[in-house]
């Protein structure tokens, strides 16, 4: 549990550090070109962004605060920009390193945090085609902007720029999959490494701003170990009383189909997303879920990831979708209007849940390919 303190250290060190700006930048000559340009850039923004913060909130209230207005400036409507930029920073929550990824290999038992973190690649590459398809539809429809020319001189440059951002992931993932340290410590080598990133490379912190971040994150730990600490007393309490058991035995006497069953188990964190928050629903649901799912055959590995993208629809959904409440915040759009113009989205990561449900090689694929 110690990788978890770390790895929201090393988000808040690196998203209050100028690393923002770096990967819009980076986005921008990436795909800036296209139909509906700044939704692109927010998309892919958000999924470098996921690989240094691994939070949904932290994406939305830093990459939000700045390519929500520019958006709006360009011509986009303020609720189609706040629904694209809460929806990609779900992405976060897949790509590597994941905080909540930590959380759930934890209360699973056994399960690789490296694989998971492999497992997490392709889902949030394929999250954000899916809603980069959405966006392209919508941008089409309302005629929104191109962005300038595409320069392969312009990206290389970029690159030149963000390098040192994107290299804390490569420490984290590449030293945990090789076995050169373990998760916990990764992430302590992240955590230094951010700081020294952030104070004297992009100089975007100084030691005032440095305290006053770890501050924040001290607010962000308290209520994720409490929660931890507290889960593990109601999970006790639920496999004294044979809770899982029990939803395990009504799940498989509805229906015996695996299909099915896999159904239900989505549908059921689909809802308990909507009324809850993503830490605990790892922490309750996974002891109870997880001996149902992988008697039909659902890899633990592939079921992290299911559970990780369904609490990440929740975060976006009323009435608790923490995520939404900041994107209506931050943009000043009513959550009303928000919630409306998030709904083709909602679509596109149904469509991409299913995917996962359904091809396990989309999230199992990479871990075994590696041999981890």
């Amino acid at each position: 549990l110690m990788a978890v303190p770390f790895f929201i250290t090393m988000g808040c060190l690196m998203g209050s550090g100028g690393i923002s700006e770096k990967l819009i930048a980076l986005a921008n000559a990436c795909v800036g070109w296209m139909r509906g340009g700044m939704a692109m850039v927010n998309i892919v923004a958000s999924y470098f962004f996921g690989g240094i913060s691994g939070s949904a909130s932290a994406d939305t209230a830093s990459l939000g605060s700045i390519l929500i207005p520019m958006m709006v400036d360009q011509g986009y409507d303020g609720d189609f920009s706040t629904a694209v930029t809460i929806t990609s920073s779900c992405e976060g929550l897949l790509v590597p390193p994941s905080h909540n990824m930590v959380i759930y290999a934890t209360t699973a038992g056994g399960i690789s945090v490296g694989s998971l973190f492999l497992a997490g690649y392709l889902p949030g590459a394929l999250l954000a085609v899916s809603l980069m398809v959405g966006s392209y539809i919508i941008s089409k429809k309302r005629h929104y902007p191109k962005g300038e020319k595409f320069s392969f001189k312009g990206l290389l440059k970029q690159i030149g720029v963000s390098i040192w951002a994107l290299a804390a992931v490569v420490i984290v993932v590449v030293g945990v999959v090789a076995g050169w340290f373990t998760a916990t410590e990764s992430a302590a080598i992240a955590v230094f490494y951010s700081l020294i990133v952030s104070v004297y490379i992009y100089k975007g912190l100084d030691w005032k701003g440095v305290w006053k971040c770890l501050e924040q994150c001290i607010d962000t730990l308290s209520i994720v170990l409490i929660l931890i600490s507290t889960s593990s007393i109601f999970g006790y309490c639920l496999t004294t009383l044979h809770v899982p058991d029990m939803v395990a035995n009504a799940i498989v006497g509805f229906s015996t189909n695996p299909i099915v069953i896999a159904l239900l188990i989505d549908l059921i964190l689909l809802f308990l997303g909507c009324i809850m928050d993503m830490a605990p629903i790892i922490l309750i649901a996974t002891p109870i879920l997880l001996p149902i799912a992988t008697s039909i055959g659902i890899d633990p590995v592939q079921f992290g990831i299911i559970m990780v993208l369904n609490c990440g629809i929740g975060l976006l959904t009323p009435p608790v979708g923490s995520v939404l409440f900041i994107g209506s915040a931050v943009s000043g759009v009513k959550m009303e209007r928000v919630v409306k113009a998030t709904l083709p989205f909602y679509l596109c990561m149904i469509v991409v849940l299913l995917l996962l449900t359904f091809i396990p090689e989309l999230s199992i694929g990479l871990p075994m390919l590696l041999g981890t």
